[in-house]
């Protein structure tokens, strides 16, 4: 890794938190800002004044270990000086507009390298929204169907289209939805619906899923959308049999099948893709978060006979106004160089499996742990009343929880009851040890 980047970093805790600063300039902003923000952003009250590798600084001076990483976001750790450097360069030069830049030139070389299969042609957008939104038009222009298939818990998305996908409640008060939107089991092994055991159970969820849809879809299916590992849902890691055998449902419906990468690509989960663990490549893959360094880009790739589609394929058919300017296409260049150059995919590995490590003796320890799982810095721990009876810890004792790691210099997602790890792809075993000794330490002292 690069040797300007921290190490060991540690926490630093010297106000209540938020401190007297935090709260007053909190206070200015909520006389005008809209309600909704992030949950952990409104939760926290902290006003950042600057952040840098793993360690985020208030206003009051507070150092806070960082382990919400914006939600997937903060691949390369904060304020990377190769990417802080080469985006002031970026800026001095030119930032907008649609024209070909060098930087969209030397990524897409670049990406060649990286891209799973025959995915070698990319349409660039600033949201993962929108790259969803345009994979399910242009998988509806390619088959010339219309009907999609999503998973219960996914999450694609909060714009009309990918609402439809969402498997979650989120979306109740937002219907009616596009039609033809069709919603099956994902194989999360822990809470599985069948009450199965895994693999014993021969992914009787699959074949769930196959006479539900064989007795709802109407037209036909122009594409099954999958996150190879849901994030939203918990950091939630399926069998690697589940999404092979999800890629042969999808060729027997004559469908495409779309990998939404936006949280598990890039390395995050100790491999480049999160389809690389099971050995599947999808026809259409999304992706964001890790692709821009913390710049909003995201991405749609796939091959180049399913790109030529018309209308997806016409001039402006498949644009943005943001997608791919020079200031997007430096920040997906220089976080992919980063990425290889630092050798980031191996470090999420070994420290992803150090960092579980340390973690997964908490599953005996603690009676309101009922799972730790992960891959690479892709991290699940499942907060319950109940080993037994596997019920969610109450949303109330999970705030508490995520004020007391607050106090002490720790910025969680331990507000939910799936307790999801997300930390920088630069984080190192020594950090490692001094954010498990803050878990510990608020552990041994919550009374559930």
């Amino acid at each position: 890794m690069s040797k300007k980047q921290p190490v060991v970093q540690n926490a630093k805790v010297i106000t209540n938190i938020p401190g007297p600063q935090s709260k007053q300039l909190r206070a200015q902003e909520d006389k005008y800002l809209a309600d909704g923000l992030q949950g952990f952003a409104t939760m926290s009250g902290i006003v950042v004044d600057k952040a840098e590798g793993n360690v985020v600084t208030d206003v009051d001076g507070n150092e806070l270990l960082d382990i919400i990483g914006g939600i997937g976001v903060n691949g390369l750790g904060h304020s990377h000086p190769v990417f802080v450097n080469a985006m002031k360069e970026q800026l001095e030069q030119a930032s907008v507009g649609s024209f070909t830049s060098k930087a969209r030139v030397e990524f897409l070389t670049k990406f060649q390298e990286v891209a799973p299969g025959k995915l070698n042609k990319v349409q660039f957008y600033s949201g993962g929204s929108e790259a969803v939104e345009s994979a399910i038009r242009l998988s509806k222009d390619y088959t010339g169907k219309f009907e999609m298939v999503s998973f219960n818990g996914a999450f694609h998305g909060k714009t009309h289209g990918t609402l439809g996908l969402m498997g979650s409640d989120f979306k109740k008060p937002y219907g009616p939805f596009a039609p033809g939107c069709h919603q099956i089991p994902y194989a999360d092994c822990y809470r599985c619906p069948l009450k199965m055991k895994h693999p014993t159970c021969s992914l009787a969820c699959v074949d769930v899923a196959k006479h539900q849809l064989k007795n709802n879809t109407s037209k036909g299916v122009a594409a099954i959308i999958a996150e190879p590992m849901q994030g939203t849902a918990g950091n939630i890691i399926p069998p690697d049999d589940f999404l092979p055998a999800i890629k042969n449902m999808a060729e027997e419906l004559d469908a495409l099948f779309i990998a939404d990468e936006m949280i598990c690509g890039f390395g995050r989960t100790g491999k480049f893709w999160g389809t690389s663990h099971s050995g599947v490549t999808p026809d259409i893959m999304t992706v964001g978060k890790l692709f821009g360094g913390g710049f909003p880009v995201s991405g749609l790739i796939t091959t180049e006979e399913i790109a030529k589609t018309k209308p997806w394929g016409n001039p402006s058919g498949s644009s943005s106004s943001y997608g791919g300017n020079p200031l997007a296409s430096q920040a997906a260049n220089t976080s992919l160089e980063i990425i290889q150059n630092e050798n980031l995919v191996e470090n999420s590995r070994i420290v992803g499996k150090y960092f579980l490590d340390q973690l997964k003796p908490f599953e005996d320890k603690y009676p309101f742990i009922g799972l730790v799982d992960g891959r690479g810095l892709f991290i699940r721990i499942e907060l319950v009343e109940n080993k037994a009876t596997k019920e969610p810890l109450a949303k109330a004792k999970c705030s508490k929880l995520f004020d007391t790691f607050l106090q002490r210099g720790l910025l969680t997602m331990s507000y939910a009851p799936h307790f999801r790890i997300q930390p920088a792809l630069i984080l190192d075993t020594g950090t490692v040890d001094n954010i498990v000794s803050i878990m510990r330490k608020v552990f041994d002292n919550f009374k559930h």
